[in-house]
């Protein structure tokens, strides 16, 4: 499968499918290739939507990718779902999907790179919140009417793959505005930054309860606090699922410097690191968020995610308390530079 021979006419092919045509990204293409090696094309519409809508296809690749260095078998004999992977002799569903941008709303490979990055975050995380909501719901609807009559499908834990996508700049929010759609637990930063010295051990978390649509409907939040949901067994989210992974896991023949930042669950402050082509830590895991649904029907077993550079995320149903389980540092951000090409 050649991801990269142009099959549609150059006025289809996708603003981000151009960009990566450049000769200097030929080390990050073949890394991408890597990354898909033995990946069927079963409808036969996998190049093609990745040369003109890119984004749905590059999550599907970066899943196959972490699925096939964890180790998980995946089934092909059915043409839907996304996955069908098999772990301790169980099939577990998973169907992938994006939040794209609204309709008239600006989408992410339109980001003004003159611009500074936005310093005030709720406005930008309820929009997140909203595109998720719509993606998840969505694929919900589809498990219901459709997956659910499948006998492949019917007696085995369902799990929703998601990558924000929605906005310019989406790769900042980590998991403040999932973490507020499933369990009403949303984190501040803008309130902390306001007034810091009213909260010294950092940005305060609050329950915001619902989020309101530009039409004026509202979205209810927590819809992991309650059965309401309980077809779903786990979100996978990913906001450093992007290029920049590519890029910074590449044999890239120049200068790349790349910054990120990390959590552990020993640290309580961010760790910041910078790291050369020669030098780089990331792996395809790093950044991966597994949320557990606590009324889930069929849940996900732990185990099945439970390797380093994955944060596992679960809530006491009683209680509310929510834990998340890392495994080693955790990446929360990236950003790479290129200086040049040998």
């Amino acid at each position: 499968m050649n991801l990269f021979e142009p099959v549609v006419d150059v006025k289809k092919q996708h603003k981000n499918f151009v960009s990566i045509l450049k000769k200097s990204k030929e080390a990050d293409r073949q890394e991408l290739l890597r990354w898909c090696e033995g990946f069927p094309d079963r409808d036969k519409k996998l190049v093609i939507e990745f040369q003109t809508t890119f984004n749905s296809s590059f999550w599907e690749i970066y899943l196959y990718a972490v699925f096939s260095e964890i180790n998980l078998q995946m089934d092909w004999k059915h043409p839907t779902p996304d996955f069908i992977v098999k772990y301790n002799d169980r099939k577990i569903v998973i169907e992938a999907t994006i939040a794209a941008a609204a309709s008239g709303k600006t989408p992410e490979w339109e980001k003004d790179l003159s611009k500074a990055p936005p310093t005030r975050f709720k406005k930008m995380n309820i929009e997140s919140i909203i595109r998720l909501s719509n993606s998840i719901n969505s694929k919900c609807r589809k498990y219901n009417e459709k997956y659910s009559k499948l006998e492949h499908v019917r007696s085995n834990p369902f799990v929703i793959a998601v990558a924000p996508f929605e906005q310019p700049h989406f790769n900042l929010q980590c998991e403040t505005p999932i973490m507020a759609l499933l369990y009403d637990f949303y984190v501040d930063e803008d309130e902390y930054n306001d007034n810091p010295h009213l909260y010294p051990n950092g940005p305060p978390d609050v329950s915001l309860g619902f989020v309101e649509k530009e039409n004026g409907s509202e979205i209810e939040l927590g819809i992991f606090e309650n059965n309401s949901h309980s077809e779903i067994s786990a979100i996978i989210l990913s906001t450093t699922a992007t290029w920049g992974k590519v890029e910074s896991m590449s044999s890239f023949a120049g200068v790349r410097f790349i910054n990120t930042v990390w959590w552990s669950e020993s640290d309580k402050e961010p760790l910041y690191k910078s790291s050369t082509t020669d030098n780089v830590e990331e792996n395809v895991r790093d950044g991966l968020f597994v949320f557990h649904n606590p009324y889930a029907k069929r849940p996900l077993d732990p185990e099945m995610f439970n390797h380093e550079g994955i944060t596992q995320v679960f809530v006491d149903p009683k209680t509310k308390q929510i834990t998340k389980k890392r495994n080693g540092l955790f990446l929360m951000h990236r950003q790479s530079m290129n200086i040049g090409v040998k």
